[in-house]
């Protein structure tokens, strides 16, 4: 799908489409979070912080006891 941006006041828009907004559970109220790599814009829903602190608090127990893990895994 090719899209281009409108002029919104003084700034560019870019409209999504229903079908998308409801494929990705996104609603008007739905924070977003915009990244780019330079060449390529990426939007999708921004983390809540308890996803981001289980995030973290993921990591760290990966490696406090990753070795212990591992040897339960086997």
């Amino acid at each position: 799908m090719i899209k281009k941006l409108v002029q919104h006041g003084n700034s560019a828009a870019l409209i999504l489409d229903k079908p998308i907004l409801e494929l990705l559970n996104v609603t008007m109220d739905t924070p977003l979070e915009i990244t780019t790599d330079g060449r390529s814009i990426v939007i999708s829903p921004a983390r809540s912080n308890s996803e981001s602190e289980f995030s973290a608090s993921l990591d760290k127990i990966n490696r406090r006891f990753s070795r212990t893990l591992q040897r339960l895994g086997e």
